[in-house]
């Protein structure tokens, strides 16, 4: 039988500082294939190359990946200054409205850092430039030196409300992850749950209430040893479930509140 195609969302970079790419990180289409057990298949987001509806009908569902630029503030209405960072205006074309299509068709998606930030604002929420300069908050933000295992270290906890989606996928109401974001969720959007905190309050981890499939996405990186993490395994395992159920059947799948 043929793997689950997921679409990966390729982000904008510079190789050798000169030659334009769309890129994906190679442990992003690690745990696509190893825990998932799809095909990944990296999509230029960008909508002079692909249309969201090109992308529904190719893919049985989407890893909404991290990325060095930010959500554009104007997605939901705020004025942008240097504080919300370098945007991406060709990814939010392609982005958002495949969340908001995914969520109608109940085709399935994995949102991750700033995807768990598109499907926010996707839903009409809105999202703080840097958590960082909140009272109370933390630096969430990736660490500037070292190697990769040092900035993908486990630094937080997350605490799953009683009971809901992540603590019943996780077996364990608080768990600990990496973190590597500066933006956060400010106000959620409608029928976005909030399902997770850090301990200072910042949302770690949602999905989308009253949807048809699986909506799951969170604040941190459980891209980074996916196959061996026992946050990050659950949660693939779990999408490359509904990527199935999609696949086979073009049935939604979801894990019930």
């Amino acid at each position: 039988m043929s793997r689950p195609v997921v679409g990966i969302i390729g982000n904008h970079a510079l190789l050798n500082e000169s030659y334009p790419v769309h890129a994906g990180g190679t442990m992003n289409s690690e745990a696509v294939a190893d825990v998932c057990h799809a095909l990944p298949l990296i999509v230029p987001a960008d909508p002079r190359y692909v249309s969201v509806e090109d992308l529904l009908d190719t893919c049985d569902g989407f890893l909404l990946t991290g990325g060095r630029p930010n959500v554009h503030p104007e997605e939901y209405g705020e004025e942008w200054t240097e504080a919300y960072g370098t945007p991406d205006r060709a990814r939010d074309a392609i982005t958002l409205p495949l969340v908001r299509a995914c969520v109608e068709r109940g085709q399935p998606f994995l949102g991750i850092c700033r995807g768990f930030q598109e499907v926010n604002v996707a839903m009409g929420g809105s999202l703080y430039p840097e958590i960082r300069e909140l009272p109370g908050r933390d630096n969430h933000r990736m660490p500037p030196d070292g190697t990769l295992e040092e900035k993908f270290a486990l630094r937080h906890t997350v605490t799953f409300s009683e009971g809901g989606v992540f603590h019943r996928l996780m077996g364990a109401a608080q768990v600990l992850t990496n973190t590597l974001h500066g933006q956060g969720i400010k106000e959620p959007g409608k029928r976005i749950v909030i399902d997770g905190h850090a301990p200072d309050g910042t949302p770690e981890a949602i999905y989308v209430r009253d949807a048809a499939g699986f909506t799951l996405s969170v604040q941190w990186h459980p891209e980074w040893n996916a196959c061996n993490d026992p946050v990050s395994r659950p949660l693939f395992e779990a999408f490359g479930q509904a990527l199935c159920s999609w696949h086979n059947q073009r049935r939604p799948y979801k894990l019930t509140a």
